[in-house]
């Protein structure tokens, strides 16, 4: 078997196929639940706090001087930080992220549940070369 076709043959088996669409469908989820929390879940949390908390810029100066006021970005340029809000949302992210999957696997579970059950397959016929010998031995006990 060549390298070519035995490429092929592997990378067409459908758990590498179905792999693939899990990693692609993932990162597509990723984005979809950085914007859950970015536009839908922190502006709320901004409401309940009363202000305007960007967490992602949220830091501690360690060493070095960083003015009041400075992004993230500029204050690792300027000094050692201890970046702490990019943690937070990084984490709330995540909360959000097992949830929702808790939640999906619960409801695809239920519906597994509620689906009947196959019938038992009646057996099979047995084969007449079967049938044949089991009369020929049975004739043969009888002697």
């Amino acid at each position: 078997m060549s390298f070519g076709s035995e490429f092929k043959e592997f990378a067409m088996k459908g758990n590498v196929v179905d792999l693939a669409v899990g990693v692609i469908i993932g990162g597509a989820f990723g984005k979809i639940v950085d914007s859950v929390v970015k536009d839908l879940i922190m502006p709320l949390v901004n409401l309940v706090t009363g202000g305007q908390i960007d967490y992602s810029n949220k830091y501690l100066v360690l060493s070095g001087k960083v003015p009041d006021g400075a992004s993230l970005v500029e204050a690792q340029k300027l000094g050692n930080v201890f970046a702490y809000g990019n943690f937070i949302t990084i984490s709330i992210n995540f909360i959000i992220l097992a949830l929702v999957i808790f939640m999906m696997i619960k409801q695809i579970n239920r519906v597994k549940r509620a689906e009947p059950a196959p019938a038992p397959a009646a057996p099979a016929p047995t084969p007449e070369d079967v049938v044949l010998l089991r009369e020929i031995r049975d004739a043969l006990n009888k002697r």
